[in-house]
């Protein structure tokens, strides 16, 4: 099956639920504890102007992209990129764009709804709008692939934190693609080439996160708790919620390359300066695609067998292949 590399975006009224109410709205609360914010690997380079600038994918103000044209005859190759900020911060301010313009590789930067929108419309899960945003923007690019000299069959997803999230999110669930709607964009597959992340959660499980880091303190917000003991203990009331949106979830055999770097080296099992962002999730992860044979590029200080310094030389290598 072709792929794709991306940054992510869909409107939840373009995709089906993709998993029941597992527990009463009355239980969640209207103003979830705000998560850590992303920490910046590198220093942002200067971005040239986008080539399509808040190109609307949805109907709500934040469901936009921008895309940056790769000069070329044929069809590029695409980064997709998703930013962090938790699902409730942050700008479609994408890296290394002259970089991957320069190799002949298209970039396409996304906005999306944040949970916090969710929770203001009665929408729960609250992740599933940024989540499914991403797919709908990855098939609203794909759509345009003619007009805008894409070769759809090479994208390759990108972001950090929550972004990362989104991006393995992706690059692990079966197609979304249906091609019974009446709506053309929906026909679009959300299948990727491959993605490579920084510093992602790649689990939505808190008993999970609980074992691998002890003072694991994320992934509330994105079910409706206020704190991450609420969300411990809450655990069992929204399992069907975890195992549709947690990454870890969706591994399977037939999965892209995923590449993952993070600042600070591993200590599983012990408690983290930065709970949030730690390589432990990268070490586990790594752990599972390794049962399923996906290839897993694990980088961090000291890390065994890096192959690619950085997540751009990873994409361009697999997207210009």
């Amino acid at each position: 099956m072709n792929r794709i590399i991306l940054t992510l975006g869909i409107s939840s009224l373009c995709l089906p639920l993709l998993a029941a109410d597992p527990a009463p709205k009355s239980a969640t609360p209207s103003s979830p504890a705000a998560p850590a914010a992303t920490p910046d690997a590198t220093p942002r380079p200067q971005v040239p102007p986008p080539t399509v600038a808040d190109f609307q994918y949805g109907s709500h103000p934040k469901q936009v992209l921008d895309f940056y044209k790769a000069p070329s005859d044929k069809p590029t190759p695409l980064v997709f990129y998703i930013h962090g900020g938790g699902w409730v911060h942050g700008e479609k301010r994408p890296v290394a764009v002259a970089n991957y313009l320069k190799a002949g590789i298209s970039v396409v930067s996304i906005q999306y709804r944040f949970t916090t929108d969710a929770v203001a419309e009665g929408q729960w899960p609250p992740v599933e709008w940024p989540l499914h945003d991403a797919a709908r923007a990855l098939q609203t690019v794909r759509s345009k692939a003619k007009e805008w000299n894409i070769d759809k069959t090479r994208i390759g997803a990108t972001g950090g934190s929550a972004g990362a999230c989104s991006s393995l999110w992706l690059a692990f669930h079966d197609d979304m693609a249906d091609p019974k709607s009446s709506d053309p964009i929906a026909h679009e597959s959300t299948r990727l080439t491959c993605a490579a992340v920084n510093v992602p959660q790649t689990t939505l499980d808190p008993q999970q996160m609980k074992e691998w880091t002890p003072n694991s303190k994320y992934g509330g917000h994105a079910f409706g708790f206020p704190n991450f003991a609420e969300f411990l203990a809450g655990r069992d009331k929204v399992m069907p919620w975890i195992k549709e949106y947690s990454p870890y979830e969706h591994v399977s055999s037939d999965d892209p390359p995923i590449y993952m770097s993070f600042p600070t080296a591993p200590a599983l099992g012990q408690d983290q300066k930065d709970p949030t962002h730690t390589a432990n999730f990268g070490v586990k992860l790594q752990e599972h695609c390794k049962e399923k044979g996906v290839s897993c590029e694990l980088v961090y200080p000291g890390a065994p067998d890096v192959k690619h310094p950085k997540i751009e030389d990873f994409l361009i290598e697999m997207l210009k292949k």
